[in-house]
């Protein structure tokens, strides 16, 4: 699979590695990724990466498209491979009907249990593909093809925030209150973006996410651990 370099304005370079959504594309895009973030580039200030495709900034006063991509060139055939470091986060979900507005309708189209739409939800163990639509919303993959439905028909004005939802092979956690049109079946009492952090955005790119089914009662007091900041979410570390 080769790479195919575009010059985004004379501010970026939008490097493209395939046509498709999968985590062989996803894999590439992030070892790139890590690869620019490990050496130092001239000129190169941030890397963003995407379902099947890396955009690289640089500074135009202090280098130029060309040089970039030859930089990129010899990333792309070196022999060592640089592992990023990420996070494997567990989540808590409530899934119970006064978080999950569409769970019994997603149950309903998809003709399984309430209780078999939960268990294959929280039972998949999903891929950070990239951040996008909002600050810190996360797109995770890959949903199981059992709950694959299209967004819905009539998006809503206002999504809570910690909303989780589907659509498509997606599964997403809502970090701030914004329009969807996804599907929700469940919330978390996690902040997953907070502008005091150092890092906003609890995720990132290349992460791994597990749902964790919690009650109401346990969701209540998460959320108020979470609002006096007395709460650690739980991750352990991983090269991908």
């Amino acid at each position: 699979m080769s790479a195919r370099f575009l010059a985004a304005g004379d501010t970026a370079v939008v490097v493209e590695f395939g046509d498709r959504i999968d985590r062989e594309v996803s894999d590439r895009v992030l070892s790139l990724s890590a690869r620019v973030r490990a050496v130092s580039i001239p000129g190169v200030l941030e890397t963003v990466p995407t379902y099947r495709s890396l955009l690289v900034h640089h500074d135009p006063l202090l280098t130029d498209s060309a040089s970039v991509i030859a930089a990129l060139e010899s990333l792309l055939h070196a022999q060592a491979a640089v592992g990023a470091d990420s996070k494997l986060w567990t989540i808590p979900a409530c899934y119970h009907e006064t978080h999950a507005p569409d769970l019994a309708e997603v149950a309903q189209r998809t003709q399984l249990s309430v209780a078999e739409v939960v268990r294959q939800h929280a039972e998949t163990c999903y891929h950070v593909y990239m951040i996008g639509f909002a600050p810190g919303f996360a797109y995770l993959g890959d949903l199981p093809q059992a709950l694959n439905l299209p967004r819905r028909i009539d998006p809503r004005v206002k999504v809570p925030a910690g909303s989780i939802a589907i659509a498509a092979a997606m599964t997403a956690i809502y970090p701030v209150e914004s329009p969807g049109g996804w599907h929700l079946i469940g919330a978390t009492p996690l902040r997953m973006f907070d502008l005091r952090s150092s890092h906003p955005a609890l995720l990132s790119a290349g992460d791994k996410v597990r749902f964790e089914p919690i009650t109401p009662a346990k969701f209540d007091r998460i959320r108020a651990a979470v609002a006096a900041d007395a709460y650690d979410v739980t991750y352990e570390r991983f090269a991908a």
